[in-house]
């Protein structure tokens, strides 16, 4: 049962079990079942950053300490917080068209998604190529700085402050959503696992 043990095993078992979940979450008397799909989207986004900035703390803890482990550690957690925001455009574009009918592409927080992506890409094949642990945690730290600094500057248009769910007065559905965020930040930590084996 050697399958048993692999990270991306429960990777797997981790993207379906918030999967399940998100298909029977609380439902919104606006939105109807659709807000689910926002629901796993506030859930998927939290995770990437969540890794990225990971990524750039332990870059910046092993630069600092000149610590291997730490580099190793700062790639791994930049790749999973990269694919975890990749696949957020996608859901981003679902609930856009389950809940408003139509694909506001020029949103200006799902703009700044897009163009991180496609850099965040083409800096992770750049730094696989150059295969250097400084340079990594160094691009990964400043990465997540970058991103930070566009996001705070972005105009909310269809991501209005405070959050919904956190500012409803439902305590159910705030545990809920806590759930999900649990269940993917788990699905994120196997895949950092998985990452750290492939590396040794």
């Amino acid at each position: 049962m050697k399958w048993f043990r692999s990270p991306f095993f429960w990777f797997l078992l981790a993207l379906l079990t918030t999967a399940g979940l998100a298909a029977i979450g609380p439902q919104e008397k606006t939105l109807g079942e659709n807000v689910r799909i926002v629901y796993l989207h506030g859930a998927w986004v939290l995770a990437a950053e969540v890794f990225l900035a990971l990524a750039a703390l332990t870059g910046l803890l092993g630069i600092l300490a000149r610590h291997g482990r730490m580099h190793a550690w700062s790639q791994a957690l930049g790749r999973t917080g990269l694919v975890f925001w990749i696949v957020y455009l996608p859901l981003s574009l679902w609930a856009m068209q389950a809940n408003w009918n139509g694909l506001f592409l020029g949103e200006p927080r799902f703009r700044i998604a897009f163009i991180f992506a496609v850099t965040g890409v083409l800096l992770q094949f750049g730094l696989a190529f150059l295969s250097h642990p400084v340079f990594t945690s160094l691009a990964n730290f400043l990465f997540f700085a970058a991103l930070l600094i566009a996001l705070r500057q972005a105009d909310y248009v269809m991501h209005p402050p405070p959050s919904p769910i956190f500012s409803s007065g439902n305590l159910a559905l705030e545990l809920y959503f806590i759930g999900m965020v649990f269940l993917t930040l788990s699905a994120a930590y196997f895949l950092t696992r998985w990452w750290l084996q492939k590396q040794t």
